[in-house]
């Protein structure tokens, strides 16, 4: 399946005999809380998950959203109804950059047909598809999380990688600068990372570029067939668009898949004695 589907995709396997779990992962760092805007509407049959409660562990020293314990996750995707033989298709306001850590989620725990919705929510509105006000109850899913399915990185993974591979960054470039941080207790990159905003994915309504503008994109930063890639971003969340960046664009796969730094910069700087790259420069 391949990672990003078409609102006129998702439409009609919603009319289908089998359709598909969706999930409404609406998500702000800094909020509100995207329960609001489901209630509000939502797309017909969606289940909300919280990427903070449900797609998360507790903050710590491990990240401001580390990866949740397996046997909890498979709780929490067999009650939105997470089927091993049904396909899932995750969305959120628009640019799927939240989304993306559903999309993660769900392929580390080894669910092959998983796919982010183009345009997200915006797209489906502003297209005049149906939308909902009901909170489903769907039937309990039998989903097993199996993690490992895709690779991950602690931070001494994260820096082997900057030397030896590419490391990609996912923040705003102030943020990578360390120009401004609004959000850790200190500025900067990973040495050697090299800076990829997400923002980069997406036209301006919010839309996938083509693949083959992905690749031309990627080229820019040093990653092609081969090349050994990771990324990360604040905390791990819009760290995942990257990887699904990369698989769309033909520059990862089941062979060779980019791993995720899942603490990102907010494990990182839990430990003082690591240190930070400050300017446009990896360092």
């Amino acid at each position: 399946m391949r990672p990003v589907i078409s609102t006129s995709e998702l439409a009609d396997l919603l009319d289908s005999e089998h359709p598909p779990t969706v999930l409404d992962v609406r998500w702000r760092l800094g909020g509100p809380s995207g329960r609001e805007s489901y209630r509000e509407a939502h797309v017909p049959g969606a289940v909300f998950l919280d990427v903070d409660a449900d797609l998360a562990s507790e903050p710590g020293p491990r990240g401001r959203h580390p990866l949740p314990d397996p046997e909890t996750l498979q709780r929490t995707l067999r009650a939105a109804g997470v089927s091993e033989a049904r396909p899932v298709i995750a969305y959120d306001d628009a640019d799927g950059s939240v989304a993306a850590r559903a999309w993660w989620l769900l392929r580390w725990s080894g669910h092959g047909r998983v796919a982010v919705l183009d345009g997200g929510f915006a797209a489906w509105r502003s297209e005049g598809r149906p939308v909902s006000r009901v909170e489903p109850r769907p039937a309990p899913g039998d989903v097993v999380v199996r993690p490992g399915a895709l690779p991950v990185l602690d931070a001494d993974g994260a820096e082997k990688l900057a030397r030896h591979g590419v490391l990609l960054d996912a923040r705003a470039p102030q943020r990578y600068t360390g120009e401004t941080e609004p959000v850790d207790p200190r500025p900067g990159h990973v040495p050697g990372a090299v800076n990829a905003p997400f923002a980069a994915h997406v036209d301006e309504d919010g839309r996938w570029r083509s693949p083959e503008e992905l690749a031309r994109h990627f080229a820019t930063l040093g990653v092609r067939v081969g090349t050994p890639v990771g990324a990360y971003c604040g905390s791990g969340v819009t760290a995942c668009s990257v990887v699904l960046a990369l698989e769309l664009a033909g520059l990862s796969g089941p062979e060779r898949p980019a791993a995720l730094y899942a603490g990102s910069w907010s494990n990182w700087v839990a430990d003082p004695a690591r240190p930070a790259a400050t300017g446009p420069e990896p360092g």
